[in-house]
C-alpha cells in the first residue's frame, strides 16, 4: 500500500485543518497516511514514504516556520528519488502581498534537489481552506497518488 507522509506547521491553525483535510483525503483515496508536525519531524521523515507533503505557511517577510527550518536546511540532502513530493501553502495575500506562499515555493525548490517528482503545482490557499479549497486538495491529493 502507498504509504503518504505529510509534514507541517501551524501557528494559527490554517495549515493544521489543511492538512486534516489532506489527511482524509489521500485515506478515502485508499493509501496510508503518517501526518506530524514540524517540531516532531527529522530530516529522515520521508526515508520510508511513496509521497512526501509539506504543508507549511509563510511568516511575516517570506520567512520560514520557525519548527521547519531545520528540516529545511536538511531537505536538499536527502536522496528521495523515487517518491513523489507535493507543496501545499497558507498565506495571506492582503497583509503580505509580495510573500504570499513564498515558504512553499522555497519547500518546493528544495524538494527538486532531492530527486523527486514533482506530483502536481504547489496548492497555495488564502488563510483557511473552504469552500473550492477543499476540491482543489483532493485533487491534489489524487495527482499525488497517481503520479
Amino acid at each position: 500500500m502507498t504509504l503518504v507522509k505529510i509534514a507541517y506547521a501551524s501557528m494559527t491553525g490554517n495549515t493544521e485543518g489543511i492538512s486534516e483535510i489532506l489527511e482524509d483525503a489521500f485515506k478515502e483515496l485508499g493509501a496510508d497516511v503518517e501526518r506530524a508536525e514540524a517540531e516532531d519531524v527529522e530530516s529522515d521523515f520521508f526515508e520510508d514514504a511513496n509521497v512526501c507533503v509539506i504543508a507549511t505557511y509563510t511568516y511575516n517577510d517570506g520567512e520560514l516556520p520557525f519548527d521547519f527550518e531545520d528540516f529545511y536546511s536538511n531537505l536538499p540532502e536527502q536522496d528521495l528519488q523515487g517518491k513523489v513530493f507535493g507543496v501545499v501553502g497558507s498565506g495571506d495575500s492582503e497583509l503580505y502581498p509580495d510573500y504570499f506562499c513564498k515558504a512553499a515555493e522555497d519547500f518546493e525548490e528544495a524538494f527538486i534537489k532531492t530527486g523527486a517528482t514533482k506530483g502536481h503545482e504547489t496548492v497555495k490557499i488564502e488563510n483557511a481552506a473552504e469552500g473550492e479549497d477543499i476540491d482543489h486538495l483532493k485533487a491534489f491529493a489524487k495527482a499525488l497518488l497517481e503520479a
